[in-house]
């Protein structure tokens, strides 16, 4: 059973798959920040079918191990949720979603079963949009859309390997990739100029030397009639930016080209600490760049300015690191290399910390070594065996901490309506199964749902919360202020947690003395005396100015 703690009754919420308005969406959000982002992301595949037209049929006699096939999941799916306004009720601001880029056709026969590239880390073009999730058009419809809601958008961005060979799919020349050593990680060496599993061609972005392209992209390109429009675009990339012909700076411009097209506003960047970190920086100065061309053709398709962002999986980067990642003979500071952010893998056994402690750990470091940079929190990802809760018994608690600390939240998809994690499969697909859509409309899963979007929303609105400064009012009841000022925004709000008395008093004078208050959880007003209000015993409150 999930820890309900006294939630008030079930009202306004999901019906199926419509989504309901909850308290407090009529106000107005004080602006978006990437240090206050709710980042949704989900496996593209896994997430909703728009278009069954697309699923891919995989051949009879190579079925796909459980979990490690396509399942229809597509960028029509993800429109139809935002349009739907799934993501408005949760507060997401930011969608992160697998790369969307053309992965390989066959699949690798490994001790686990069969497995397909339906993840999208198995790139073999860079510079198509894959069939089996959508077309150029869609993507471009489901970014739009996205802006339309104030949801930016980011992105997948994959440097480090091709796709694994399969006897569907040609392999890169050796000038262009490699295939061992395999990492064992003692050192940088063995880290970064490595190859990370068997069978998957390690681009080689340590080579100096300048390379054409590969005779299979080639010989595609010439197939689907585009092969004279790639070449002179790379001809002009290359002359305009004096960079060498060199593998990663062709897979940079390809990248970059996905900004321009459709007003990608971020990327992810996948395996960042297996590549040289000059590679980041390269990416991000012309990312921001492709940027900045692309907000000006379409001015008033987003608002509020803001650069293009970076965030990087750098694998065991904690918080308690700051800026440091310590290879053991080298260490890399990468928030220098473009990273606004790094993910925190430290945030899932953080979160078994008592309130106070995780929230002044977070505001220690975010205002200390971290000071103008931010770090992305999870509680589960597609690849993290070890997540926050694997079993799902303390999702509301699970919402509360990931919601209410400072840094950015990555929401992995299926957290807010407690979807497994222990589905019946090998290694990673255990976490990859389809979001529940079908479980929607029971109790506990709704439950759970309304508490994610009540502390979304308040997130959304309040970007002293992720952003701000963390101040403890008083310990019983548990209530503590965040407050933000910057050039551009001033912002505060007051939150009760665990309240363990039959009622306590909670201070909320930072916001009125003898005004009102509003509890966006439960969507009450509340009058201040003498600055402060009633709260009771096992309730969430969330104030926040009238």
């Amino acid at each position: 059973m999930y820890r309900i703690w006294g939630l008030i009754a079930i009202f306004l919420i999901v019906a199926g798959c419509k989504t309901a308005k909850m308290p407090g969406s009529q106000f107005s959000s004080k602006g978006f920040s990437w240090d206050n982002a709710t980042v949704y992301f989900m496996l593209t595949d896994r997430f909703y079918n728009g278009d069954k037209s697309n699923d891919f049929q995989h051949p009879k006699d190579a079925q796909p191990a459980p979990l490690r096939g396509y399942m229809g999941g597509d960028v029509k799916g993800i429109t139809q949720k935002i349009k739907e306004g799934y993501f408005d009720s949760l507060g997401v601001d930011v969608l992160w979603m697998t790369p969307l880029v053309e992965n390989i056709e066959g699949s690798v026969d490994e001790g686990t079963g069969r497995s397909y590239g339906f993840h999208g880390y198995w790139t073999k073009d860079w510079t198509a949009i894959d069939k089996r999730v959508g077309t150029p058009s869609e993507v471009a419809e489901m970014v739009k859309t996205a802006h339309a809601h104030g949801i930016r958008v980011i992105m997948d961005a994959v440097i480090n390997h091709t796709g694994p060979v399969t006897p569907m799919d040609v392999k890169w020349p050796e000038e262009w990739v490699k295939t061992g050593p395999r990492c064992v990680y003692k050192d940088y060496a063995s880290t970064v100029n490595c190859t990370l599993v068997d069978n998957l061609p390690d681009v080689r972005t340590e080579s100096t030397s300048e390379v054409n392209l590969p005779p299979s992209l080639v010989e595609k390109w010439k197939k689907e009639g585009r092969y004279e429009q790639e070449v002179k675009e790379l001809d002009e990339f290359f002359k305009s930016t004096g960079y060498p012909r060199r593998p990663y700076f062709y897979i940079i411009k390809w990248l970059t080209d996905l900004i321009k097209d459709y007003g990608i506003d971020g990327y992810r960047v996948d395996t960042a600490k297996h590549t040289e970190e000059q590679v980041w920086n390269d990416l991000y100065k012309e990312a921001a760049k492709a940027y900045e061309i692309w907000k000006k053709a379409h001015s008033n398709e987003l608002k509020g300015a803001t650069d293009f962002y970076m965030v990087g999986e750098v694998y065991n980067y904690y918080i308690n690191n700051g800026r440091i990642y310590d290879f053991g003979d080298k260490q890399v500071d990468y928030y220098n290399f473009g990273f606004h952010a790094l993910i925190n893998f430290d945030f899932k056994s953080d979160a078994h910390m008592p309130y106070e402690k995780l929230f002044t750990k977070y505001n220690v470091a975010l205002h200390g070594p971290l000071q103008g940079k931010s770090v992305l929190n999870y509680i589960s990802s597609h690849d993290d065996g070890g997540p926050f809760d694997k079993e799902r018994k303390m999702a509301l608690d699970a919402g509360t901490k990931l919601l209410l600390t400072q840094g950015a939240a990555q929401i992995y998809y299926g957290d807010e309506t407690a979807r497994t994690l222990t589905a019946k499969a090998d290694g990673d697909a255990t976490l990859r199964s389809f979001m529940n859509w079908d479980e929607m409309n029971q109790a506990d899963k709704k439950a759970v749902l309304q508490h994610w979007q009540k502390i979304g929303q308040f997130r959304k609105r309040h970007p002293a919360i992720g952003a701000g400064s963390h101040n403890k009012i008083s310990d019983v009841p548990y209530v503590f202020s965040r407050t933000l000022k910057t050039d551009n925004t001033e912002d505060a709000v007051v939150i009760a947690l665990d309240v363990t008395k039959d009622y306590g008093m909670a201070d909320v004078s930072i916001l009125t003395t003898n005004g009102r208050v509003r509890d966006a959880y439960s969507g009450k007003i509340h009058k201040a005396i003498g600055g402060k209000v009633r709260v009771d015993k096992g309730k969430v409150y969330l104030f926040e100015k009238i």
